[in-house]
């Protein structure tokens, strides 16, 4: 007589694989429409002020598309990943660029575009385990396929971290000066884009000579794109 737990157990797995599958096609389609409050890394964050005994106020509020700045949008996309209207969620140039400067003895730095951060901080943890990064892969290509740029720049905006506490650009912009998403000039969004990297270790208001010398960067990464016409390619 046969064992039959080998087949229940390859039964189980299909039926685990499937059940998250379209649990996470759910989310994703249901994300497309709706105003996101929150994230996975705003609980993580939550999370770990409790563990500390470090009451954490987190601070963001939804903003639509029309009401961020149009210099931020392409600040963030200067600093971040300045081929995000042309790349399938993966910027296979930049990783292979990363991978030869690690290689020739540079530091290993990101190679992540705003998809992939999209994914990671709405959907998953932070941390570096290869199991996040399979995650991450495929939350990347479900929000690729069912989202369009606009959506996945307006989301990544909206819930990205930019220091304790702080997510999203209108929490970021009202922390660091005083005034609304859709005020920003073009020096303070470059400097809001200098600061992603280590939100919670540089400030946009009181920037290192490192900071400032990165939105200075960022701003000419602005004009060689064409400015906020730039944003059309979305």
């Amino acid at each position: 007589m046969s064992n039959p737990w080998p087949r229940r157990l390859l039964r189980y797995l299909l039926l685990g694989i499937a059940a998250f599958v379209l649990a996470s096609l759910a989310l994703v389609l249901f994300f497309r429409v709706v105003p996101v409050f929150g994230s996975m890394v705003m609980v993580e964050r939550k999370v770990e002020s409790w563990v500390d005994g470090e009451p954490l106020d987190i601070r963001q509020t939804w903003m639509p598309w029309a009401r961020l700045s149009d210099e931020a949008k392409l600040a963030v996309i200067a600093g971040e990943d300045q081929r995000f209207p042309d790349h399938f969620g993966f910027d296979f140039n930049q990783l292979r660029k990363a991978i030869t400067t690690w290689q020739s003895g540079g530091d290993l730095r990101g190679a992540s575009t705003i998809t992939q951060q999209t994914a990671k901080n709405l959907f998953l943890w932070t941390g570096r385990s290869w199991v996040r990064k399979l995650f991450e892969a495929w939350f990347t290509v479900l929000l690729e396929l069912l989202w369009p740029k606009e959506r996945i720049l307006e989301v990544y905006l909206n819930i990205v971290e930019w220091d304790d506490g702080v997510f999203g650009l209108e929490a970021a912009a009202r922390h660091y000066f005083g005034v609304s998403a859709d005020r920003l000039s073009a020096t303070q969004a470059s400097r809001l884009a200098a600061i992603l990297p280590n939100p919670r270790g540089w400030s946009a208001s009181h920037p290192s000579p490192r900071v400032l010398e990165r939105s200075h960067w960022i701003r000419q990464q602005m004009r060689q794109l064409g400015g906020t016409a730039y944003l059309n390619r979305l």
